[in-house]
């Protein structure tokens, strides 16, 4: 999944929140140096790709995609899905999108020493373009396919993936929902069993 879904993942806890969004940016057991609520982060962002990465109806969605896109498509059906949590947010929570974004941008900002160099470089632009709420509209999906075309050097030819998104717009969704449901079941369960362990 990509960041919204990791975010919204981690429940109301702060940190565990930092944790799930710079998983990627730890590496092994390098996480062990963080806090233990950032740890649980850490190893709960390992988890949803896990499962995500196994789960039948995700790669259902790859599939649509692997012809054109090969074994970048699994990183741009992440990117779809936070256009349909983005898009369907009111069905997921009670606070308005653009509220609970700039809460999580507070809270990145009140801990950015404890990020990762990787994040500390990425948290700025991330705000100042508002990433998280542009994943509601294709305009903002298209930009972040262009950013991550341009860090493949172009090889990826992600940029060119909204003319799928357009075309199975109405597959993606249904995939999304469906996934995204037994996700979040997953999820909490996974989350219990973290936070036991932790004794937190």
């Amino acid at each position: 999944m990509n960041f919204l879904a990791h975010i919204y993942l981690s429940s109301d806890n702060e940190l565990i929140t930092i944790g799930n969004f710079v998983a990627d940016g730890i590496r092994g057991k390098k996480y062990e140096q963080y806090p233990e609520e950032i740890q649980v982060g850490i190893l709960l962002h390992r988890a949803i790709d896990t499962f995500t990465d196994a789960h039948p109806v995700f790669r259902r969605s790859t599939k649509r995609l692997h012809d054109p896109y090969g074994h970048y498509s699994g990183v741009i059906v992440d990117i779809f899905y936070d256009h349909f949590l983005a898009k369907n947010w009111s069905a997921y929570s009670k606070i308005p999108l653009d509220s609970y974004v700039k809460n999580f941008y507070h809270s990145l900002e009140r801990h950015f020493e404890i990020l990762p160099p990787k994040f500390k470089h990425l948290t700025p632009l991330m705000i100042e373009d508002n990433w998280l709420l542009s994943y509601a509209e294709i305009d903002g999906i298209q930009s972040v396919l262009n950013g991550m075309n341009r860090r493949t050097y172009g090889r990826s030819k992600m940029n060119l993936a909204t003319k799928e998104l357009k075309l199975f717009y109405s597959e993606f969704e249904k995939d999304f929902t469906e996934f995204f449901n037994e996700l979040i079941f997953y999820n909490n369960q996974k989350l219990k069993t973290l936070t036991k362990k932790f004794n937190l």
